[in-house]
């Protein structure tokens, strides 16, 4: 039960090869609720990016189902690290995923973009946040799982190195981040849904508190105001008190997987992996065609 467990395992992998695995124990036994937050707050950035938030406003997926929308991404992101890009999961995931994009004109940039805050905020956040910091050969596994993630969507010209990603979703946020009130709907209906997974006494809290995790330029992107120094000395103090306490706690020996998770509550008696997300009419975008894999409840 030793808290290197995980870290002594990925150590003994390749990250060259074994980046499936390596980002697999990451995400389900060393930092899973860590990597569901950093995750969430990677998607949220990119609301920040007007082409993007006003995009998913218009679909109102994140406005008028953001429970279910919340669900469905997280839970097709999930299928290629647990089962393998090339298992009947993963490819029925990434299906999903690719003929949804496909019923929108949606640019390399912004896909390059939004792929590059995969990499780099989860990084980032565990960097400040985390009870230890990735390994070299850790951030190496994670660069290599989602270069692999942007080749089967397609993405042209995905960054080879941690470095490229900083530097393209640092420069991408400089030049696109502004306001937008789609974007800002989108970003209201996600903080929204954050706060009832906790009990309703925490909500406004929880508001503040996530507030006090985001950055200026954030804050500015969607004009909300900012929290106050007290809100983010008492935000980051906090998450630095629970990362001081986790390095005296075990490794976990059992896995964590999104659907067991409570904040994920559209399919309470299990789902299929090919009936998740939004399906474009035929003959206007993607491929009209279910492909379906089934998953277990629970």
């Amino acid at each position: 039960m030793a808290k290197t467990l995980w870290r002594d395992r990925n150590d003994a992998l390749d990250p060259e090869t074994d980046y499936v695995e390596i980002y697999q124990n990451l995400a389900l036994y060393e930092f899973t609720w860590d990597l569901t937050q950093a995750l969430s707050f990677a998607l949220f950035r990119t609301y920040a990016v007007p082409s993007i938030g006003r995009l998913l406003d218009e679909t109102g997926a994140f406005t008028g189902a953001v429970q279910k929308r919340y669900d469905d991404t997280a839970l097709l992101l999930e299928a290629p690290f647990v089962h393998g890009f090339d298992s009947d999961a993963g490819r029925t995931a990434l299906r999903r995923i690719n003929q949804m994009h496909r019923a929108y004109d949606i640019s390399n940039d912004d896909f390059r973009y939004v792929l590059s805050t995969f990499v780099v905020v989860p990084k980032r956040w565990l960097d400040d946040y985390g009870w230890r910091r990735l390994t070299d050969g850790e951030l190496r596994a994670s660069v290599n799982y989602y270069r692999a993630l942007g080749r089967h969507m397609g993405i042209k010209d995905i960054p080879e190195t941690y470095d490229a990603f900083m530097h393209l979703m640092d420069d991408y946020e400089r030049a696109h981040f502004d306001f937008d009130a789609g974007g800002r709907r989108v970003a209201d209906a996600t903080l929204r849904l954050l706060t009832t997974f906790y009990p309703r006494p925490l909500r406004t809290p929880v508001d503040l508190f996530s507030r006090g995790l985001m950055d200026r330029p954030l804050l500015d992107a969607f004009a909300y105001a900012d929290p106050g120094p007290v809100v983010r000395r008492l935000s980051v103090g906090a998450m630095r008190v629970r990362a001081r306490l986790l390095r005296h706690t075990p490794s976990n020996r059992k896995p964590s997987f999104t659907a067991d998770l409570p904040r994920i509550k559209s399919y309470p008696g299990g789902y299929r992996l090919g009936d998740l997300g939004t399906f474009p009419v035929a003959g206007v975008g993607g491929c009209p065609v279910r492909h379906e894999a089934s998953v277990a409840p629970g």
